[in-house]
C-alpha cells in the first residue's frame, strides 16, 4: 500500500501547534469576555470575531496561495499570525475589550491559513489516498484540543492579568510551528500549471455535488459552531460549573472532533460518502437529544463528544467529495468559494449564540439547529440515494 508524502506529517505537526489557537479561544473567550463585555450578550464577541475573520479571510488567503505558493504563504501568515498573540496578550494585560476581540478577528486570518492544510496535504499525495492525507492532518487537531486549554491555564496568571500571559505562550507555539513548516514542500502542482482550461465559476457551480459538498462542510461547523460557542457560558457562567469542568468538556469535543479521523477512511470506503454524512447527522440528532435533557456535567460532555463525532463524519464527507466537482487547474477558485461559504456561515452560527443563549436559553438554542439538519438530510438523501 502507498506512503502518504511526508508533507502530511509535516502539516499534522503543524496543525497541532498552530490550530491551537481555536481551542484556546473557544475556551477563554467567552470567560474574558463575561468580565469585559460592557453587556453580557457581547460575552461571546471575541469567540464569534475569530470565525468572522476566518470568513473575511479565506478568500484572500487563497489567492495569496495562488500567487505565492503554500509554503510562502504559510510562512508569511505563521510569522503575522506571532505579532498577533502579542497583541491580544497585551489586550487582554490592558483589559480593552474591543482590542481584544480586533485582536481574536485577526487570529481568523491564523485558522484560514490552516484550513489551507488539508488542501495543501490532499494535493500530495494520490487521488486513492485523499480520504487517509485529510483524515490525517486533521488529527493534529488532537493534540491541539489539549495545548489550547492547557496553554490557557498555564499562563492564566503569569502577567498578573487572567488569561494574558496564555496569548503570549501562544505565540511560542506559533514560533514553533514555523520551524515545523520549513520541512514542507510544495506539492508539484504548485510547481506547474495543470493541462486543460478552467471554465467559468458559473458554470462550475451548476454541479450539484459540488453542492453537496459544501452544504455537508457548512452544516457541520455552523452548528458544531453554534453550540460549542455557548458552552462554556452555559456551562460556567450560567450553570456554575467548575473551570476545570468546562476544560474538560472542550478539551473532549475537541478531541471526538478529530480522533474519529483514525477511522473515517474506513467509514467512507464500507458506508460510502452519502452514508458518512448520514452519520454525521445522526450523532447531531443525539447531541441535541442528550443536551436537552439536562444541565448536569454528564450531558454536556456526552452531548458536546457526540457533536464532535457528527462534525468530523459531514467535515471530511465533504472535504472528500469537494474534489471531485473541479479540476486541477480550478483548484483555488473552487477552494475559496467552498471556504467563504462555509466559514462565512460559521460566522454568523457563532454571532448568534451568544444572544440566543442569554435571550433564549440553552434548550431552545439546541432545538433551533434541528431544522437545518434536518433540511441536510434531504439534500443528502435525495443526491446519494435517488
Amino acid at each position: 500500500m502507498p506512503h502518504l508524502h511526508k508533507n502530511v506529517w509535516i502539516l499534522t505537526i503543524a496543525q497541532a501547534l498552530i490550530m491551537s489557537v481555536n481551542s484556546l479561544g473557544v475556551f477563554v473567550g467567552g470567560l474574558i469576555g463575561s468580565k469585559l463585555a460592557p453587556v453580557e450578550k457581547l460575552a461571546t464577541l471575541p469567540v464569534a470575531s475569530t470565525v468572522v475573520g476566518t470568513a473575511a479571510s479565506v478568500v484572500p488567503v487563497t489567492l495569496l496561495m495562488r500567487r505565492l505558493g503554500r509554503k510562502r504563504s504559510f510562512n508569511l501568515i505563521v510569522i503575522f499570525s506571532i505579532f498577533i498573540a502579542i497583541l491580544a496578550a497585551y489586550s487582554v494585560y490592558r483589559e480593552s475589550f474591543y482590542l481584544f476581540c480586533f485582536s481574536t478577528l485577526l487570529f481568523g486570518t491564523t485558522s484560514a491559513c490552516v484550513m489551507q492544510f488539508r488542501f495543501a496535504a490532499m494535493e500530495s499525495v494520490s487521488v486513492e489516498l485523499i480520504p487517509k492525507a485529510a483524515s490525517s492532518v486533521l488529527l493534529g487537531g488532537i493534540a491541539g484540543a489539549f495545548i489550547g486549554p492547557e496553554t490557557a491555564v498555564l499562563g492564566k496568571d503569569i502577567l498578573g492579568v487572567e488569561f494574558a500571559g496564555s496569548f503570549l505562550l501562544l505565540g511560542g507555539f506559533f514560533a514553533v510551528g514555523l520551524i515545523v513548516l520549513q520541512f514542507f514542500e510544495n506539492p508539484i502542482v504548485e510547481s506547474a500549471e495543470s493541462k486543460g482550461t478552467a471554465r467559468p465559476l458559473p458554470s462550475i457551480l451548476k454541479n450539484p455535488k459540488l453542492w453537496v459538498a459544501i452544504l455537508s462542510a457548512t452544516v457541520g461547523y455552523a452548528i458544531m459552531t453554534f453550540i460549542m460557542t455557548a458552552t462554556p457560558v452555559s456551562m460556567h457562567v450560567m450553570d456554575g460549573h467548575s473551570l476545570e469542568d468546562t476544560k474538560w468538556v472542550i478539551q473532549s469535543h475537541i478531541v471526538a472532533m478529530f480522533l474519529p479521523s483514525l477511522i473515517t477512511p474506513k467509514v467512507i470506503k464500507h458506508l460510502g460518502i452519502p452514508g458518512t454524512m448520514i452519520t454525521g447527522l445522526v450523532a447531531y440528532l443525539i447531541c441535541v437529544g442528550v443536551g436537552y435533557s439536562g444541565h448536569q456535567f454528564g450531558y454536556y460532555w456526552i452531548s458536546l463528544v457526540l457533536l464532535g463525532i457528527g462534525w468530523n463524519f459531514l467535515f471530511i464527507g465533504g472535504t472528500t467529495l469537494l474534489p471531485q466537482t473541479y479540476q486541477t487547474s480550478e483548484r483555488f477558485k473552487v477552494q475559496a468559494v467552498n471556504e467563504f461559504v462555509v466559514f462565512g456561515s460559521q460566522a454568523m452560527a457563532s454571532l448568534s449564540a451568544g444572544w440566543f443563549i442569554f435571550t433564549l436559553g440553552w434548550e431552545t438554542l439546541l432545538a433551533a439547529v434541528l431544522p437545518i439538519i434536518v433540511f441536510q438530510l434531504l439534500v443528502i438523501w435525495k443526491w446519494g440515494y435517488k
